[in-house]
């Protein structure tokens, strides 16, 4: 997987408890654990997960539901618990956008979940994933005024 390189990343201060720790990482990024969620209004639904340790790199990422809106992923129950999830309003579920060309798709398979409140993540394989596709084309979404 490609991440994007940021040419000159504007530096802001991050607070530690605006830290997202992903301790697996994601998939082929094992090594890196921790990122910080990025977003402009003028990007809306679009965010940048980028890598704290690396600013000059970072996913595009945006949340599922944006892409297909009766998108519902069964998340397997051992991973809702070692998130220390209680009920779907404590979780943000991002997937990360692919760019090739002039087509935009998102993975639908593997969502990163975050507890919103611990800031704890986790890449995710639902286990209805058989339904979704690896790469989903973003067609139209709306556009922030």
């Amino acid at each position: 997987m490609k991440t994007v390189e940021l040419d000159a990343p504007q530096r802001l201060p991050v607070k530690s408890e605006n830290i997202i720790s992903i301790p697996m990482g994601l998939l082929g990024f094992e090594q890196v654990k921790k990122y910080v969620l990025l977003g402009a209004a003028a990007e809306e639904p679009f965010l940048w997960l980028q890598m704290l340790d690396n600013p000059n790199q970072g996913f595009v990422v945006v949340p599922p539901a944006s892409v297909v809106p009766n998108y519902n992923p069964d998340i397997p129950q051992a991973d809702v618990d070692a998130l220390g999830i209680k009920n779907p309003a404590d979780a943000i579920v991002l997937s990360i956008v692919t760019v090739r060309g002039n087509e935009s798709t998102v993975n639908l398979k593997g969502p990163i979940v975050i507890n919103r409140t611990t800031l704890v993540g986790k890449q995710c394989i639902p286990v209805n994933a058989a339904s979704f596709a690896l790469q989903q084309p973003i067609n139209s979404l709306p556009v922030a005024a």
